[in-house]
């Protein structure tokens, strides 16, 4: 494993020029159990070193803990580091465990603040509506949006699992400079109206979930017997029971392209998700999440890692086969309004 820097690429036409890679953040102090907050910290900085400058959160993260843990890092590189976070999930006070989707103008507002109080910033790089509330125009949602340009809280306007009618009706108020939801080898519904939208409208794709949740690593088999009770994949459909056998029988090619490199089973997935900007020509930055500095040193790696056209074809079959959606309640998706 070399020190190299990964390459870069731009967010939109007009936004910032990141590491072809970025670092999802959630799991430092959400979702999947418990956390080691030095070895988060040395993770985050470990990121910098190998050209990571895209940082993702969200104020749902732990109800503003994430960005709060986040906002001694992003202090200390402000000119280094591109910050990205999200508003829309809505969590009532005597209701912790519920989230309530809002994109009304004075929950994005006060949403807004909070984000940057917690974050200790004056600007939001990239701010996200994190999921669509279909009861308000999307048109409305992002002319509040913009405003929030317009008035230097934030400076450029990003959509999580939106339809590509959706983007285009977002794109025609404001310039989008990235859309992301889920894309992996085990998820792929984006692709048949999300990504040409994308590449039609100079829009990034930045997909989360890049490595399945931690599946395709082969990291655990069964999200029931492997993984502690606090882990949200517990109560995903694809990683328990029946389907997560199926699944991981999915693996066998992956495996098999990994051995021919030298290189993990997650590696290869990610290279796979990489090489999606070359297959449909637009920017593609995935932001694999990960809490330790040997994981960030792997992930990077994937970057330099070329899939030929006949390991491409091998892997092309696996999503299709894949048993089970990537959400008990796919209505708040993409693919779920599409």
């Amino acid at each position: 494993m070399t020190d190299s820097t990964i390459p870069t690429a731009r967010l939109g036409d007009d936004g910032p020029e990141v590491g072809v890679q970025g670092l999802g953040c959630m799991g430092m102090s959400f979702a999947y159990g418990p956390t080691d907050t030095d070895a988060s910290r040395a993770t985050l900085e470990r990121a910098l070193e190998l050209g990571v400058t895209l940082y993702d959160t969200a104020d749902a993260y732990g109800a503003g803990e994430n960005e709060r843990f986040l906002a001694p890092f992003f202090t200390a590189h402000r000119e280094e580091v591109v910050v990205a976070t999200k508003f829309a999930l809505s969590i009532p006070p005597d209701e912790p465990t519920r989230r309530i989707i809002r994109n009304d103008a004075p929950y994005i507002r006060e949403a807004v603040e909070a984000s940057l109080r917690r974050l200790d910033l004056d600007v939001i790089d990239l701010y996200y509506m994190h999921r669509r509330d279909v009861n308000v125009p999307i048109e409305e949602t992002v002319g509040v949006m913009a405003d929030l340009v317009r008035e230097g809280k934030v400076k450029h306007l990003g959509l999580s699992e939106v339809t590509g009618e959706e983007l285009r009706a977002a794109q025609a108020v404001h310039p989008i400079a990235a859309v992301q939801s889920e894309w992996s080898l085990f998820s792929r519904d984006i692709e048949a109206g999300v990504v040409p939208a994308a590449r039609e409208l100079g829009v990034a794709l930045v997909p989360y979930s890049p490595l399945g949740r931690g599946f395709l690593t082969g990291s655990f088999a069964d999200a029931a017997q492997d993984l502690t009770q606090g882990d949200f994949r517990r109560q995903q459909p694809r990683f328990t029971g029946d389907n997560a056998a199926a699944n991981a029988a999915l693996l066998a090619p992956v495996r098999t392209v990994a051995e021919a490199h030298g290189a993990t089973l997650g590696q290869i997935a990610l290279a796979w998700v990489q090489q999606r900007a070359r297959v449909h020509g637009l920017p593609v930055i995935p932001i694999p999440g990960t809490r330790k500095p040997t994981r960030v040193e792997e992930n990077t790696g994937a970057t330099r890692i070329v899939l030929t056209e006949d390991e491409l074809s091998l892997l092309e079959p696996i999503a299709e086969k894949v048993a089970g959606d990537r959400y008990a309640d796919m209505t708040f998706t993409s693919a779920g309004r599409e």
